[in-house]
């Protein structure tokens, strides 16, 4: 567990999927295409005390959605790269203009198309019901399911190790 702990000192960016991390990966579609997702907030919360704290949130997603926008709008996320089968070059832009390192990352992930970034990140998390080699692909697995407060513990864990955790509960700046 220390090890984990010092790879999350060291994060200054968590990059989430969506579909499986931020929600459980359910897809509602309804008659009119329109398409449906449900996201946790105590997720949405734990997003935005953690950029309160002073880490900054990415997401890399394969599907494009506006009601994904609406959210990480909402949370106050600027960096939403949607659409992206290749996840790979959209973490490249990022790392690039945030002027970060591989090893100053975290990635949450939970399928097959989640492990290039997974594999060069300073701190590669799945979800407790991840695909069971992204599992195995990752330093740390979360206790809680996507879109089940997966998102809030990863949160947690990251303000924790940093030592902002117990100055965000207190209310103090």
């Amino acid at each position: 567990m220390q090890d984990i702990l010092e790879r999350a000192a060291r994060t200054r960016l968590v990059i989430f999927d969506v579909d499986g991390v931020l929600t459980d990966g359910s897809l509602y579609l309804g008659d009119d295409g329109q398409e449906y997702k449900a996201f946790n907030s105590r997720d949405g919360h734990g997003m935005v005390m953690l950029q309160e704290s002073g880490v900054q949130i990415g997401i890399i997603t394969g599907r494009t959605s506006q009601v994904v926008s609406l959210r990480m709008k909402s949370l106050g996320v600027e960096h939403l790269f949607q659409g992206c089968r290749d996840k790979l070059p959209a973490y490249e832009t990022l790392k690039r203009d945030l002027s970060l390192d591989d090893e100053a990352i975290a990635y949450v992930g939970d399928d097959l198309v989640d492990l290039p970034i997974m594999r060069r990140v300073g701190l590669a998390i799945a979800v407790a019901d991840a695909h069971h080699l992204v599992r195995g692909h990752a330093h740390l697995c979360t206790q809680a399911r996507g879109g089940r407060g997966a998102a809030r513990e990863v949160c947690e864990l990251i303000m924790e190790a940093q030592g902002t955790w117990a100055r965000i509960i207190a209310g103090t700046p």
